[in-house]
């Protein structure tokens, strides 16, 4: 529909809707620009305190994977008018812990009366001009790297279904409910784990071509958007290394497959060529809708082993699990 509209020309906006990148980027002086997003939806656990946790590390993920520092966020809330207050301020509490952790002031926000409890909110960030991050720009040689494992997707239907067993629930909650703060500090260069790296390129010595996250349209749509953003590329994933979540396969074999998922498949497979002996519930994880996922990075060779060594000295979970190449067709190639 946005193709549909008048364009608006403003020289401020770096990063507009064109390749949808995960956020706004809009210049205000030489060295300060904005990065806007917003993302909402209807719960996917039943706990409210975790919903709204979950909610807020989603919300400000996009801003992470900009390369920016949130600054300020608006909450947006559906909510039934006979509905339990209490729950509502459950929410509320949720999201305002990960936000306090994010370094984020919440200055206030909108309700609407609605049958269908809903929550997030519009996150307003900054980062140098000089030194934001696209999901365009990746280069043949990159190494891609991955923050979190998949299977949120899946393991989230099974939970609306009452069968998901309580290790799988738990390592979801575990991975939607952590911050892509680390990450992206060592990315730009702001974290100690990234200031003891060596230094000698760019942000510190990582060659940081492309950066996106992983959400609503799965690994291979955002994927998908990197290559045709950078052009005249390929990406090529090895499914093998691709890291899962506890109980995602065993949902998927279980049939719980979320309506998303197979809307990412339907529109984005139709880039893609599996190496024979791939099995059919490999190949749907990789489509699954993730909330809250981790940074998908492109990277330079020579930088990705520093990159890993300090995301893992911090904490951070990171797999190898491909490449880019200069072969634009197939757009995605899955190896075994």
């Amino acid at each position: 529909m946005l193709g549909k509209l008048a364009r608006q020309h403003d020289p401020n906006v770096l990063v507009g809707f064109e390749h949808a990148d995960d956020a706004g980027v809009y210049q205000i002086s030489a060295d300060i620009a904005l990065v806007q997003t917003v993302d909402f939806f209807t719960p996917i656990v039943d706990d409210p305190y975790i919903f709204g946790q979950i909610a807020a590390t989603n919300s400000l993920s996009d801003i992470y994977a900009m390369g920016g520092s949130p600054l300020t966020a608006l909450a947006l809330v559906c909510f039934p008018e006979k509905g339990d207050l209490e729950i509502l301020e459950r929410i509320l509490s949720g999201g305002l812990e990960k936000m306090i952790e994010a370094g984020c002031t919440i200055i206030g926000g909108h309700s609407i009366r609605d049958d269908e409890t809903k929550f997030g909110y519009s996150v307003t960030g900054i980062v140098n001009p000089q030194r934001f991050l696209e999901n365009g720009g990746a280069q043949p040689g990159d190494r891609l790297l991955l923050t979190k494992a998949l299977g949120t997707g899946v393991i989230s239907t099974a939970i609306k279904k009452a069968v998901a067993l309580e290790p799988w629930i738990q390592a979801a909650i575990q991975s939607m409910t952590t911050l892509n703060k680390t990450s992206a500090e060592i990315i730009q260069g702001n974290h100690r784990e990234a200031r003891n790296s060596t230094s000698g390129g760019a942000r510190n010595g990582f060659a940081v071509h492309a950066l996106t996250d992983i959400t609503g349209f799965g690994l291979i749509g955002h994927l998908r958007e990197m290559v045709l953003a950078s052009k005249n590329v390929r990406a090529e994933l090895y499914a093998g290394r691709t890291p899962l979540l506890d109980g995602a396969l065993e949902c998927i074999m279980q049939g719980h497959i979320p309506g998303g998922l197979k809307a990412n498949r339907s529109f984005a497979e139709c880039m893609v060529e599996y190496d024979d002996g791939i099995p059919e519930e490999i190949k749907t994880i990789l489509f699954d809708p993730q909330t809250a996922g981790g940074l998908l990075i492109s990277v330079g060779e020579e930088s990705a082993p520093r990159l890993e060594r300090a995301l893992a000295r911090a904490g951070v979970k990171v797999t190898d699990i491909g490449q880019i190449s200069a072969h634009p067709k197939p757009a995605i190639l899955v190896h075994a």
